[in-house]
């Protein structure tokens, strides 16, 4: 079973807004077993919503469709729907003119059936998803062998219908296969080195599992997706296979699934009832924001300090002038001193410090665009990494989180 998602609206294509629904309803329809094709955004404009939809039916068995379901001029693709589907009377249907008078009495908003009459007209082919959370209601179509599934595209409206109507109603209509998913995380290696370490076991696997590379930022998401009607097969086949790839590169695996490498990190801490300190300066707090997105990092983290400039790092961490005038605050020296000097201020076991060159220039240093160092302290002592991790700017923070990260565990373990 395969589905296409076609979203449709010019603040996307502009980039007024970012298209998050597709990514939501792809990961949803992969849950129940719909695996999904193509995605693609279009214009407000008919011609171009009828060839999408045309070529779409072509290629798929579910077509998914949000936006334009408003009751603006600009909203058309109810009338394009109706136009596609020769279906060239809208009516009037009286449930969706009772919820929309009920959910305006509801908020105390005065209901203008002028105005929303609108909403209440659908094409006569259209089955009506009720939308429990907006005015626009949602509409299945069953043409050629294909579902048609228009919906809002107002994000909370979308889900709510995805969950409550489509999800359920696809389930119901079509016996559908089992998707099974596995990611291993690893850190520390490119894709091209872990691809040859386990070229072997790639080639062997059954034909209904498949291998993805997932490389961002210094880590590799392995992802196996197995496919079929035997979910107890699927589960076992799949376990087997995850566990002899774990052997075979078990130096670099930091986590599966959902277990990211900053969840990792409050797992470890938790465990050993320890905590963490940060001092940033090429991160700017982004290494403090990705621990605490972390649910019950307060348990772990007490904070850190954000030391941006050459007179910071000599005022909250007592760096000495002499050490920044002698090294440069891009040093071995200063990281150093940056990590040490907040374990012991915030009373932590452990302590990150990180400074570099994130680019496009150098400042006050001699050292080049992408030139990193790593602190870890501890109470035992204070381990620092050289790293030079290129450019542009947003890969050498990034990349700079996960690497911090990733000593961060291995110190721990």
């Amino acid at each position: 079973m395969t589905a296409e998602i076609i979203t449709i609206g010019d603040e996307i294509l502009i980039g007024q807004i970012v298209d998050t629904n597709s990514q939501w309803i792809g990961k949803e329809l992969n849950k129940i077993g719909v695996s999904v094709y193509q995605i693609s955004s279009i214009q407000d404009e008919e011609q171009h919503i009828l060839n999408a939809l045309k070529e779409a039916e072509s290629r798929v068995d579910i077509v998914i469709i949000t936006g334009g379901l408003g009751p603006t001029n600009d909203d058309i693709t109810k009338k394009t729907l109706a136009t596609y589907f020769k279906d060239f009377k809208l009516i009037t249907y009286s449930e969706v003119t009772d919820h929309i008078k009920n959910l305006f009495q509801k908020f105390d908003v005065p209901y203008n059936h002028e105005a929303q009459k609108g909403q209440a007209m659908l094409p006569s082919k259209a089955s009506v998803l009720p939308n429990r959370l907006g005015t626009a209601p949602g509409m299945w179509f069953f043409e050629n062998n294909t579902v048609f599934v228009s919906m809002p595209g107002v994000p909370y409206e979308m889900k709510g219908l995805m969950t409550y109507e489509v999800l359920p109603k696809i389930k119901e209509e079509f016996k559908l296969p089992f998707i099974i998913h596995k990611t291993i995380h690893t850190y520390g290696q490119g894709e091209s080195s872990i691809a040859s370490r386990i070229e072997e076991w790639e080639n062997s696997l059954p034909s209904f599992i498949k291998l993805a590379y997932l490389p961002s930022f210094g880590k590799v998401r392995l992802r196996l997706s197995a496919k079929g009607i035997d979910e107890q097969h699927l589960k076992d086949t799949l376990s087997i296979e995850v566990e002899k790839l774990k052997k075979l590169i078990s130096d670099i695996i930091l986590g599966d699934d959902d277990e990211s490498i900053e969840k990792q990190v409050g797992k470890l801490l938790q465990a050993k009832q320890q905590t963490l300190s940060v001092a940033e300066s090429l991160t700017g707090g982004k290494l403090g924001a990705t621990l605490v997105a972390n649910a019950g990092a307060s348990s772990y983290f007490k904070g850190g300090f954000i030391v941006y400039s050459s007179e910071l790092k000599q005022e909250l961490l007592n760096i000495p002038k002499s050490v920044i005038n002698k090294y440069s605050v891009v040093s071995k020296e200063v990281a150093e001193l940056m990590a040490m000097n907040a374990r012991e201020k915030l009373q932590t076991n452990y302590a990150i410090a990180v400074t570099g060159n994130a680019g496009p220039t150098t400042d006050d240093t001699e050292k080049n665009v992408g030139v990193v160092y790593i602190g870890i302290a501890s109470k035992e002592n204070v381990e620092v990494h050289e790293f030079n991790f290129g450019s542009p700017r947003e890969k050498v923070i990034n990349r700079t989180i996960n690497k911090a990260l990733e000593l961060l565990v291995k110190k721990i373990i």
